[in-house]
């Protein structure tokens, strides 16, 4: 199967790194980014700015969102407080020539409009997924739950991308019972900033390889 040329980061949680993931992300594979519906920017600039700075993404790289709203909070609970209307079925990826990260707002069942939640959007947009996981105490049960939600869908995931103290216990039974590759394990990190990312970008494995995965395909040059 020919997969879209980019992927989807949603996390087990909300303030689980979906962020630095993909800055990560953008970074290893040359790609652009966009986040789709942005919330909170009452209290800290939006989420493109801050990969932006990490993957060090010029503008022509990034994308807007389709919708912002200033409060912390899901998106249909910040329309509803801003009154503002949000219609998951009016958002449209952009055309881009280079891969694409999009990155979803909390977690899998956060609600987006009255009717509709982030896993309906991934599903929607047909792209396979990254997911963001901590690495402690709790994340087996969560990210379990999380592969299980999203393969109910028929949605496909790419691989787990696990932040904190890296715990090897934690990384083996979600690969073994998750049936899914980690694709990187990021450590506390003194400073999050470019030269990190950098540095962890590295070690992710191309694109090419990570969807070809997906159908147990080799690769192609290139």
């Amino acid at each position: 199967m020919r997969w879209p040329n980019g992927v989807f980061v949603t996390g087990t949680d909300t303030g689980i790194g979906k962020t630095l993931v993909s800055a990560i992300l953008a970074r290893a594979w040359n790609a652009d980014y966009w986040k789709p519906v942005q919330t909170g920017v009452a209290e800290e600039p939006g989420d493109t700015d801050t990969v932006a700075q990490l993957a060090r993404l010029p503008p022509q790289r990034l994308h807007l969102p389709a919708y912002v709203l200033e409060a912390p909070l899901s998106p249909w609970a910040a329309a509803t407080l801003e009154d503002t209307v949000v219609d998951a079925t009016s958002i449209v990826p952009p055309a881009t020539r280079a891969p694409l990260i999009v990155e979803g707002a909390g977690g899998l069942y956060d609600p987006i409009d009255d009717t509709h939640m982030m896993i309906d959007l991934i599903a929607r947009l047909g792209m396979p997924v990254v997911l963001a996981a901590r690495s402690g105490l709790g994340t087996i049960n969560h990210t379990l739950l999380s592969l299980e939600a999203l393969r109910r869908r028929g949605i496909p995931v790419l691989g787990v991308v696990m932040s904190g103290p890296p715990s090897a216990g934690n990384k083996e039974a979600i690969e073994r019972f998750g049936g899914v590759r980690v694709l990187a394990e990021i450590p506390p990190l003194p400073r999050v900033d470019a030269e990190a990312v950098d540095a962890l970008a590295r070690d992710i494995a191309p694109l090419a390889e990570c969807l070809a995965a997906l159908d147990g395909a080799p690769a192609e040059a290139g």
